[in-house]
């Protein structure tokens, strides 16, 4: 618990090192806070009488707060710490204490921003404090300040194992990295965006097509802060299982399991999202990691490090639509952290779409921005109004669906969801396996060099690999591809 004199309580909040006591000499006008000209002990008007900001009340607050949370859980402690934490004992603080203790019988120093909402809103207090502002006094003499702990929610969330970081100093020394290192390479401040040489950036840029048409930026992060992203995936995010619905970017979940719930039924709806990971942006990373517990700086100093702002030479070239959302800070598309992320982050709409599924009675599940629903008459009589019950779902979660690409596929049309048939059980389109299995043939008659028309490097590994995602899917139709790409001879 750190204390220090009246003089210097806001320059102790605004960047002290702690375990130090303050040694600052401000005069009153340099408090901002503060909305009168005070004197030096803060307890006599120099000028006319005038309240204070809601600024001063709530540090007054929040001092008196951790002053309570900073020694024994008793009526005389907390008397005592309240006396120095408000410059004498008044009366006010011991009625204030008792009502305090009735309120809290246990001592928990997790609970301080409870206890902090309690005393800002006590009657008592409130009467106190109007008496003293209309005299000039603010009732603070020492500043206490207290240790951050991590704060996760009663439940399941306090099983998961993530590390205690609780301050920036800790998440350096938990990085590897010193003070000055750590915010170089979160850039909460947004450098990235300003810095016109490649040297200067933590990401390099790179334009992909799509098969629509449209651009797709891949940004990736350079190697130290690459290692850095990863370790916080492998240590905190993986710990953190994203909404039941999601197949996407998860251990032990693939394409496979997120179309077989979807087999067999008499409808399949079929929607994609816009511009999933620029779509989420810094202030709901921030808002995961500070549910996961950490104190705002560390939260701040780890959205840095998993969000991007792209350069203005590099957006300038994007399409219209685009535009504002890489020029604003948002998960980039390349960065280790950035899937794990978008899952959770995305968690409030996967739990809306759920129940909106269940309300007609069908499934729904998740494969990055893909999002599938199949059912039965009730689906089917109201597809038309659930389509748009999904967009504006999605347009409230802060994501898009486009319209254009959405799918309405029926027992009489083929189902198929990311290129796997679902009309009875999930299995490799017809014309995919026929089309392998005649370049298998012509590999066994004419030799592989004939149908490598695309110049594969490794032509070998090249169709090993898709020889096993068809035997991943229909194992039965697998295994005679397989046989088949055994009997190839290839060069030595």
């Amino acid at each position: 618990m750190i204390v220090g004199r009246s003089s210097d309580w806001f320059d102790g909040l605004s960047g002290a090192t702690p375990g130090k006591r303050f040694h600052y000499h401000r005069t009153a006008r340099d408090l901002p806070c503060v909305t009168a000209q005070l004197r030096s002990r803060l307890t006599s008007l120099v000028e006319t009488p005038r309240l204070f900001s809601m600024s001063t009340r709530l540090r007054v607050v929040h001092n008196l707060s951790a002053a309570f949370l900073a020694g024994e859980w008793t009526l005389a402690g907390l008397v005592q710490r309240g006396g120095l934490a408000c410059g004498k004992r008044e009366r006010w603080i011991r009625a204030l204490a008792r009502r305090v203790l009735k309120e809290f019988p246990d001592f928990d120093v997790e609970r301080s921003a409870e206890l902090a909402r309690f005393i800002n809103g006590d009657k008592g207090f409130l009467r106190a404090w109007t008496n003293n502002s209309q005299r000039g006094h603010v009732p603070l003499r020492q500043l206490f300040w207290s240790n951050p702990v991590m704060r996760r929610a009663a439940g399941v969330p306090a099983s998961w194992e993530l590390p205690a970081l609780t301050t920036p100093g800790a998440l350096a020394a938990w990085l590897g990295l010193d003070p000055p290192h750590l915010d170089w390479f979160a850039d909460c401040r947004g450098r990235e965006a300003y810095a016109r040489h490649e040297p200067l950036r933590h990401y390099t840029y790179q334009w992909r097509a799509k098969p629509s048409g449209r651009a797709r930026l891949l940004e990736k992060p350079k190697q130290r802060l690459r290692a850095i992203q990863r370790r916080i995936l492998h240590e905190i995010l993986d710990r953190v299982p994203p909404h039941e619905a999601v197949h996407g970017y998860r251990r032990g979940r693939s394409i496979v399991t997120a179309v077989a719930p979807h087999s067999g039924r008499r409808i399949v709806l079929h929607f994609d999202l816009r511009d999933f990971f620029p779509s989420v942006r810094r202030s709901r990373v921030h808002a995961l990691f500070a549910a996961l517990g950490y104190p705002a700086p560390v939260a701040r100093l780890l959205t840095g490090l998993c969000t991007n702002v792209v350069p203005e030479d590099i957006w300038r070239v994007a399409p219209e639509s685009m535009r504002h959302l890489l020029r604003s800070p948002h998960l980039p598309q390349g960065v280790p952290t950035s899937p794990a992320l978008a899952n959770l982050c995305a968690n409030s709409l996967d739990r809306r779409l759920a129940a909106l599924a269940r309300a007609v009675g069908a499934n729904y599940t998740r494969y990055a921005d893909d999002l599938t629903f199949s059912g039965d008459h009730d689906l089917e009589r109201s597809a038309r109004r659930f389509q748009v019950q999904v967009c504006i779902l999605a347009l409230e979660e802060g994501f898009e669906v486009q319209t254009r690409k959405s799918r309405f596929m029926r027992q009489g049309v083929r189902q198929q969801v990311g290129g796997i048939v679902l009309n009875q059980h999930p299995n490799l389109a017809r014309n995919e396996y026929d089309r392998l299995k005649a370049v298998l043939f012509n590999c066994i008659r004419f030799g592989p060099d004939s149908q490598n028309r695309e110049q594969h490097g490794d032509f070998r590994a090249h169709l090993g690999g898709r020889v096993a995602y068809a035997a991943f899917i229909n194992p039965a139709r697998g295994q005679r591809l397989r046989s088949l790409f055994e009997r190839i001879t290839w060069a030595e």
